[in-house]
């Protein structure tokens, strides 16, 4: 099929564009990301297609097209989410007190502590530090981004704060030790 029906019916224009990109997307996905995640991109990338389908182009080798470039910036705005959350313990350890009287090592060991406590957090105590720490905002736009209120983004960002500095108080010193953190420690604060 050449030509992507524009018919009332577009249920079966859209089913005819799956059909036809859907191995080839996943191929491509699987070549650029963990071939673990990529059915998971796919299907964002075809829920993106599906609220944009108005958009698409008529010709379906152009859809087809359409449709890649969609699953590509997907893929960039994943990478680029990682980017900034992977850049949260550089910037957390340049804001700690005594930065020039440390030494190099001590330094390095308070970034890996700072590194694995964040991978320890929950993603809404991340979020929250995020939002505070990297995206700069006030409770109340914080509050907007999350849909809540001001107050419980409040109480959001202090619980996460008290998470953070109870993981780095009670962090294993050694990277073999992480297993014995307690993640739900944590995320139930």
């Amino acid at each position: 099929m050449n030509h992507l029906s524009r018919a009332p019916d577009t249920a079966d224009a859209f089913r005819s564009l799956y059909e036809s990109a859907y191995a080839d997307l996943l191929k491509f996905v699987q070549r650029r990301t963990e071939p673990a995640n990529a059915e998971d991109v796919v299907a964002e990338a075809f829920l993106v297609v599906w609220r944009r389908f108005s958009e698409a182009p008529a010709n379906q080798s152009h859809a087809r097209a359409w449709v890649f470039g969609i699953t590509r910036n997907l893929m960039l705005n994943a990478q680029r989410g990682e980017q900034r959350r992977q850049a949260l313990g550089v910037r957390l350890a340049e804001t700690t007190p005594d930065f020039f009287n440390t030494s190099h090592a001590d330094l390095v060991s308070s970034r890996v502590d700072l590194s694995r406590a964040w991978t320890l957090l929950s993603e809404v105590h991340q979020e929250a530090l995020g939002l505070a720490i990297f995206e700069n905002l006030e409770a109340p736009q914080a509050a907007k981004v999350l849909g809540i209120s001001p107050v419980a983004f409040r109480l959001r960002l202090t619980r996460a704060r008290r998470a953070l500095r109870l993981l780095l108080d009670h962090l294993p010193h050694h990277p073999s030790d992480i297993s014995a953190a307690s993640p739900e420690k944590a995320s139930t604060l």
